[in-house]
């Protein structure tokens, strides 16, 4: 959950986002190095007096057109890795379809007989003690951690999307297409989210709570609502 003063990504809770974490921190890097090296040069003009001799200098000519490149390969490569990874979906043990309205989400158990439910904002004057504001519904998404999990997703009225920012999740709802992602939760604990589409005037209120569990609470849990 981020704080007010929170500068950085949320704590990853998958292993997807411990690789976007670790890619945006390659990419700040290199992107501190070309800052240095610009201010450096600048600097170099500013206090030195110019010479003649770089104005037909072929090897640094051939010097920034190399590096340029190379940098860009190297951002090029862990990215194209992400991106696949993030495709990739592997016999996953559970499948969990979820469904924009205006303005809530409806969620499918595709692999139990009759486990459904619709999730709601939990309005402010029934807000539990503790529990954030604008944040918390009525009806969680109870998944098993270290259990792949593969989503579909969709939309019944208008464009919305099912964001789950520490799960590195973000997918579209559109309305007549099936989108699919997965991931793998890491760790126990409540994940908070949001549709990260504009679908009208109540678009804030349509927040996402994941809850991590045990494999054994999440049979019991099924095993309760599904009776």
């Amino acid at each position: 959950m981020a704080n007010q003063s929170q500068l950085t990504f949320q704590d990853a809770s998958s292993p997807i986002m411990e690789e976007l974490v670790e890619f945006h921190d390659h990419a700040l890097m290199v992107a501190l190095m070309i800052c240095s090296l610009v201010l450096y040069l600048l600097t170099l003009m500013l206090v030195e007096k110019l010479s003649s001799n770089t104005v037909d200098a072929q090897e640094i000519e051939l010097i920034w057109t190399i590096l340029p490149a190379i940098v860009l390969i190297l951002l090029a490569l862990p990215s194209l890795q992400i991106l696949y990874m993030m495709d990739e979906i592997d016999e996953p043990d559970l499948t969990l379809k979820a469904i924009g309205h205006q303005w809530y989400w409806s969620y499918e158990y595709t692999d139990f007989k009759d486990l459904s439910f619709d999730s709601y904002m939990t309005p402010t004057t029934e807000l539990p003690l503790g529990h954030f504001r604008l944040l918390e519904v009525d009806h969680r998404v109870v998944l098993p951690m270290e259990s792949p999990i593969r989503i579909i997703v969709t939309a019944d009225d208008v464009l919305h999307s099912w964001t789950v920012p520490t799960l590195g999740v973000k997918t579209d709802a559109i309305p007549g297409r099936l989108n699919q992602t997965s991931f793998i939760t890491t760790r126990p604990g409540v994940f908070y989210g949001q549709c990260s589409e504009i679908c009208g005037a109540n678009h804030s209120f349509m927040p996402i709570v994941v809850e991590s569990t045990p494999l054994t609470y999440f049979e019991n849990w099924s095993s309760f609502l599904s009776s």
